[in-house]
């Protein structure tokens, strides 16, 4: 078979025996595209058998540079938050693929690395278009029954699950200081972001300004987009890319599920959102998406239309505050 893997043939070979048993032998590898953080990969076994091998291979990470020198997007990088938010949703009864294996060792390679379960199905995205109306609506139920349940899980401090001292920054500061970075870095190679820079702050701050203190967080994904549900055979749908879980304001996540899943965010509806919150979160995604989507560009990411389509389209909606 041919074999293009972070981890060789042999160590694989030997490694998923120890995990599942000498039964099992590795058919095929085959790399999937599209991940932004870590690198996945499908393997399937002679057995018929199949899993997903992660990698957290910080070399192969776009946001590599922020993260090694100033740590902002740790937040949603790691084998150990990923480890640890896997055996939390467990806990909480809300589905994720298993965990079969977390691999920390570092004594033959250099990156963290896990087996985990392959859910065979689509992602929820695909169904935004699914004939069957009403098997889609009971889809979409449930996948807003699975958000509401996560964010009704609750604590006092926001910050992650196993983080239990109050953070140095408000949730809304973390963000408008995120902001400032993703404007720093688009306005030298955007002059519509140039132009408007100082005014779409002032927004921002002003919108920050009208949120007042709040004395609970909800737990929320921090990037729940339709591409990180996967949805098997039975129509279950399981959270993916879960690394960046943690106590936040859930306007945080209501904002980018409004925009994310657009007419099929009445499913998620919460009655007890802040507005200002909302407001304040809005912009903010629109900000950091245009700087993510740049560094995407600018680092090679493969599916160039997709990283230019994010730019193109939170500029407009950004430009749109400040006209």
């Amino acid at each position: 078979m041919e074999f293009a893997c972070h981890i060789s043939e042999s160590d694989l070979t030997h490694y998923t025996k120890q995990v599942f048993g000498s039964d099992y032998a590795i058919r095929a590898v085959t790399r999937l595209n599209g991940g932004a953080q870590k690198v996945v990969y499908k393997l399937h076994f002679q057995n018929g058998f199949a899993c997903m091998l992660y990698v957290w291979d910080l070399t192969m990470n776009y946001f590599r540079e922020e993260i090694e020198h100033s740590g902002t997007d740790m937040w949603s990088y790691g084998a150990d938050f990923f480890g640890a938010n896997n055996r939390l949703l467990t806990q909480l009864g809300i589905a994720t693929p298993e965990m079969y294996d977390l691999n920390q060792q570092r004594q033959r390679y250099a990156f963290d690395y896990a087996l985990v379960e392959c859910i065979e199905g689509s992602k929820a995205e695909d169904y935004f278009a699914h004939p069957d109306t009403a098997e889609k609506q009971r889809l979409f139920r449930r996948i807003g029954e699975v958000v509401a349940k996560l964010h009704g899980y609750e604590r006092e401090v926001p910050g992650r699950p196993d983080h239990i001292q109050p953070p140095l920054q408000s949730c809304q500061q973390q963000l408008v200081d995120n902001a400032v970075r993703q404007l720093d870095y688009a306005a030298p190679h955007m002059p519509e972001i140039s132009a408007a820079q100082d005014r779409l702050m002032s927004v921002l701050l002003e919108s920050s300004s009208r949120i007042h203190p709040r004395a609970s967080y909800g737990l929320i994904h921090g990037e729940l987009g339709p591409d990180h549900i996967l949805v098997n055979s039975n129509m279950e749908p399981y959270l993916i890319d879960i690394e960046g879980i943690t106590f936040f304001d859930i306007e945080h996540e209501h904002s980018f599920l409004e925009f994310r899943f657009g007419e099929h965010y009445r499913y998620f509806r919460h009655e007890h959102l802040d507005p200002d919150r909302m407001a304040f979160y809005r912009l903010h995604h629109h900000i950091s998406l245009i700087g993510g989507g740049l560094k995407l560009l600018h680092r090679g990411f493969p599916d160039r239309r997709f990283a230019q389509g994010i730019v193109d389209h939170h500029l407009r909606c950004a430009l749109q505050y400040v006209q």
